[in-house]
């Protein structure tokens, strides 16, 4: 798998992910903030926010998510059958 470096935003803003799990379920359009990514890791320092926020939604809920297999910037999706609009 090949890392590719995102530029963290101006603080106070957030950066938008799209999540898969080793169970087939995808979660879009994850909040992380920007001000608490680590320059140095900011793959890594996404991981651990959103694996932090699934633990919590686990304790809430009752139900526990899969394992992350991916972690994509939210838009980064090519158009497909599925994003494109009839036009008429």
């Amino acid at each position: 798998m090949v890392s590719r470096k995102i530029a963290p935003p101006a603080a106070g803003e957030f950066l938008l992910f799209d999540v898969l799990y080793d169970d087939g379920m995808r979660t879009s359009n994850r909040k992380v903030p920007s001000t608490v990514l680590q320059e140095w890791d900011v793959e890594g320092s996404v991981r651990a926010i959103i694996e932090a926020q699934d633990r919590e939604i686990a304790e809430r809920s009752g139900k526990r998510r899969g394992t992350i297999t991916s972690i994509t910037p939210a838009g980064g999706r090519t158009s497909g059958a599925a994003g494109q609009r009839a036009t008429r």
